[in-house]
């Protein structure tokens, strides 16, 4: 099959640090946006996702490859595996940034917001938490109300964001995702430079947030904990799928072996 670029129908995306020209402004209103959501509460079972036989090709190596799987509407995905396993650019070729073999199609109209792993050089700007928001398209006029549903004060959007302490900026992070309403959030490592009190409280918030609108979530993660107690299915990659289904019936010590390559202890962590 030959290569293509997110052909797909694109969906209406919107990245952290890199507004793309397909985002489109949410114009719902909010009584509106709450009857949306009850809908899709109604098409649980709905296809967002189907992914077949990808392949991805960099600089001539192949990162990931023969992989298929789908996610329906209101499901966690997990994608689990090992440094260099394709995690990040299995995200990337989601949202249609790198080219790629095989198919990927997106539910038509779907709004996606991604948290990448990392922006070290955003912190080094002098901007405000409400300049950050002034960079995106679709952010509007609903700052201080995203900034309020991460559990931070609207009097944070006039501190610079490099005066934020890490768990502060990745709050402001995940509600510049939430701007423009989105159906679906891409994580990658969401607690990465964050203290584990501050990881635990922002996989709460996660939690929170897929309970309180409904939203689809692929989050990529190393915390086996997580996976069990927050996902609906776990994804296994190391550069092509070595397992995927349940948490519980996934996560075998078996598989756990042919990700990682050795043995894997497992920690359960409590998730306040």
């Amino acid at each position: 099959m030959g290569k293509s670029r997110a052909s797909l129908p694109l969906p209406l995306i919107s990245v952290v640090g890199q507004p793309m020209a397909n985002a489109a402004p949410a114009q719902e209103k909010p009584e509106l946006r709450t009857n949306a959501r009850v809908k899709m509460t109604m098409q649980h079972d709905e296809q967002v996702l189907q992914v077949l036989d990808l392949k991805v090709t960099l600089d001539g190596r192949v990162v990931v490859a023969n992989l298929s799987f789908t996610v329906r509407q209101g499901e966690i995905l997990t994608i689990l595996g090992p440094n260099g396993a394709g995690k990040t650019v299995l995200l990337r070729t989601l949202l249609g940034t790198l080219p790629y073999e095989g198919s990927i199609k997106w539910k038509t109209g779907t709004r996606i917001g991604y948290v990448p792993q990392r922006l070290p050089y955003i912190r080094n700007i002098p901007l405000t938490v409400a300049d950050f928001f002034a960079l995106k398209r679709n952010a509007g006029n609903g700052v201080v109300e995203m900034l309020r549903a991460v559990g931070l004060g609207g009097d944070i959007s006039m501190t610079l964001i490099g005066d934020l302490s890490s768990g502060q900026f990745q709050r402001v992070l995940i509600a510049w995702a939430l701007a423009g309403d989105p159906d679906v959030l891409l994580f990658d490592e969401p607690t990465t430079g964050v203290d584990i009190g501050g990881e635990e409280t922002v996989y709460a918030l996660l939690a929170r947030l897929h309970r309180e609108r409904n939203l689809t979530m692929l989050i990529v993660t190393h915390d086996l904990a997580v996976v069990h107690r927050h996902s609906t299915t776990v994804l296994c990659l190391n550069q092509q799928p070595v397992c995927q289904g349940p948490p519980l019936s996934t996560l075998t010590p078996e598989n756990l072996r042919r990700l990682y390559g050795s043995e894997v202890k497992f920690y359960e962590h409590r998730h306040e």
